[in-house]
Formats: C-alpha cells, structure tokens, sequence
C-alpha cells in the first residue's frame, strides 16, 4: 500500500478475527496514484465501565483509564494497534483514522470510586492510547476525568507524547502539592525526520521537551520514557534524550524496547520496507535477538525490555546515565490515604 502523507501505518491488514481477508498486489496496469488524505472519524463508544483492571507483575499498577479506543498520533510502532481487531477494525491505518471516544468516562468515573468498598490505588491514564492525542483539544475527556480524581483526591499517573498535557497544569499542580499525581513523558527521537516518520501526528520532540520544564517547573514531577528503543534506528539518543529531559526537571527515567505483539510484527517491517529497506532485516535480526529469536516475547519481567545481550546493554547504558546525570534511584510513590467520596456536605465546607 503506497505512503498515505501524515499517516503512520503503510497498510491496513484486516484484523485477526475477521472471516475474510483482501491483499493488494500491484498487476502492472497503471502507475500508483497519490492517494487521498484520510479523514479521522471519531464514533462515541458507550462504555460499561471505565477502569480496566490487570494482575501483571512487572508493572506498577493494577488498573487504568483510556478515555479514547485508537489513537491519531499515528505512531507506527504502537503495542495497542492490535487492539483494534477486537471491534473488527484493521490494526493498521484504521487504529489511527477510526477512532472512539467514551463520552460517559466522567460520570462512570464516579460511579466506580464511589462504589461501596473501593479501595484507591494508583490510576494509570493512558497506558494503550494517548489521552492527550489530538482529539482531547475538543472532547475534553482527560479534562473530565483528571477533576473526578482530583474531587476524589485520588492518585494519578500519566502517560503521553503530548505537550497539550500542560493545558491541564491548574488540576496538575493541585493533585501535585499533595503528591497524587506524576506525569510520564514518552520522547522517541529528537529528530524531527524520524519523528515524522514514527510518529506523524505526535507533537514535535522539542514540544514535548519543552512540556517536561513546563511540567517540572509548575511542581509536577516527570519521569522521561525513551520508548520504544528501536535497534540501530534511535538506540544511539538515549544518553542525550535523558540528559536534555533532566536539564529540564525530569526526575525518573525509564525505557522500553520495541515490542511487536501480533500484526504489529508484519505493520513495522512493511513501515521499514517504505522507509528504512537497507536497515529492514538488520533491525529485525537486533529485535527477534532480544525476543528469544521471535518477533516478540510476551513474557513477564522481560516483555518491556528483552533479553541477551543487546537488551543487557541497553539496560546498562540506562542505568549508567541515570547515574551520571543524578536521576533519583527510587521512583516517587503517591498518596492513597487522601482518598475521600465527596459529598454534598463537604462541598459546602
């Protein structure tokens, strides 16, 4: 499938669980048009329920938020592109042009923490699809959701590659003072080509910089996610990327090695084959090394990070520049005894 401008994927495999499946194929009869731009369309999901729970050991949290269904920043190497199949969309171009949104996320909200016997615990927001991608500007639902956690003074981390983060400083800074919220910047590259490539509707890597001194200056603390590190692609920034992230007030740091779960395996070597063929087979060879010799390797404890030799030195380099530039070696951890359901008589306190 030829390039489509401002868009991620370069195909748009049907999904996994779909009865029938189509393929182009060039058959020589015509040169290969420029293709028309693709609008976003954004459907309204009615959802059930909001917070989605895990048992997973080998990350910090036991339940998230997503207020959007796919994402439109495009990011070609997206885990949660396989997610689409589950509503009988494509993983590819459709993840990031048919997109939903859950217009009920507030009042389900507080629904959920209001429910007899809740216990708080962190709230991940964000962990598959950007909350703050580019049609949070008008739907306003990581707005909404951010003042039900602040009402309930609930704890809060947040994970993004977008600077419109900072629209919400005011909730921020107020759940910061009381160490209920911590907000995770995602910086990929800093060079704006590769950027536009990877990621085509993310904000300018200098834009998210510049939300981490914004962040970090308002009282919010930021943690710096190098993600994904993409084997001889952008491996060679992660020193800089912390060092730039610190400079401006980042005070953790982490990373991720690119994972390719499902059709995401066949979207990034067809997205290499458009972009980077001379690197297509040696880049794969460095990732399925790190995968125990697949594609990829769902494997707790090592899924985010790999293993062998080329995952073990990336886990070095991360830790030696942590080191150098005075990264805290302990992650900051947030209140939960603030928790209260608010009620018509504290209000009026």
């Amino acid at each position: 499938m030829p390039e489509r401008r401002g868009r991620g994927a370069t195909a748009n495999p049907g999904g996994r669980f779909e009865p029938i499946r189509q393929a182009a194929f060039d058959d020589g009869w015509a040169d290969t048009p420029d293709l028309p731009p693709v609008r976003t369309e954004v459907r309204p999901e009615r959802a059930r329920s909001l917070i989605t729970r895990n048992t997973s050991p080998d990350i910090s949290f036991d339940r998230s938020i997503n207020p959007y269904r796919g994402c439109e920043h495009g990011c070609v190497y997206c885990f949660a592109r396989p997610n689409h199949a589950y509503v009988g969309l494509s993983p590819g171009l459709d993840f990031e042009t048919k997109l939903f949104q859950k217009a009920n996320a507030a009042a389900l909200l507080e629904r959920e923490l209001s429910a007899r016997g809740y216990s708080p615990a962190t709230i991940a927001l964000g962990t598959a699809t950007d909350p703050y991608q580019p049609i949070e500007r008008g739907h306003r639902l990581t707005r909404a959701v951010l003042e039900v956690l602040a009402r309930f003074r609930h704890p809060v981390g947040i994970v993004t590659k977008s600077n419109l983060v900072t629209r919400d400083i005011d909730v921020l800074a107020a759940l910061a003072r009381d160490d209920l919220v911590k907000v995770a910047i995602s910086v990929t590259t800093l060079d704006p080509v590769l950027a536009r490539r990877m990621e085509p509707r993310a904000p300018h890597p200098e834009k998210r910089l510049e939300a981490i001194g914004r962040l970090s200056a308002a009282g919010i603390p930021v943690m710096v996610i190098v993600a994904p590190i993409i084997p001889s692609l952008n491996d060679h920034e992660i020193e800089t990327i912390l060092s730039r992230a610190r400079a401006l007030g980042a005070v953790e740091a982490s990373h991720v090695l690119l994972r390719l779960p499902l059709e995401l395996d066949a979207l990034v070597d067809d997205w290499f084959g458009e972009h980077y063929p001379g690197r297509r087979h040696h880049v794969m060879s460095l990732v399925r090394q790190a995968r125990g010799g697949k594609a990829y390797d769902a494997a707790f404890g090592t899924r985010m990070t790999g293993t062998g030799p080329y995952a073990d030195l990336i886990r070095q380099r991360m830790r030696l520049a942590r080191r150098r530039l005075g990264y805290p070696e302990t992650r900051r951890r947030l209140r939960t005894d603030l928790f209260r359901v608010p009620t018509d008589q504290l209000s009026l306190l």
